[in-house]
């Protein structure tokens, strides 16, 4: 059996939900299905990119999303829910 690969903005679109209302890192990848190994990376550029925002709280860090990580989660959303009806309609369209 093959297993399917998510893309990253699948990854980054559900690390994006996950910290809606705060995620610790062991939060984001137990719920997103990632190691800690890999979701540093995905962390770093979302932060860099003004995506998501770290807070210290006790002596956890909490990643939160941003209005603009937010209005990028929509569009990942809208984009594979499109790309998804796509890809249904070709498949019943007779050639």
């Amino acid at each position: 059996m093959q297993s399917k690969r998510r893309s990253n903005d699948v990854i980054v679109s559900q690390i994006l939900k996950i910290c809606i209302h705060g995620a610790s890192k062991t939060r984001i990848v137990y719920q997103a299905n990632m190691n800690f190994m890999t979701v540093g990376p995905y962390l770093d550029n979302l932060i860099k990119n003004g995506c998501i925002e770290s807070m210290p709280e006790g002596s956890r860090i909490i990643y939160k999303t941003t209005p603009k990580g937010m209005d990028l989660k929509e569009r990942f959303e809208r984009f594979q829910r499109d790309i998804g009806n796509f890809y249904t309609c070709a498949s019943t369209t007779p050639p």
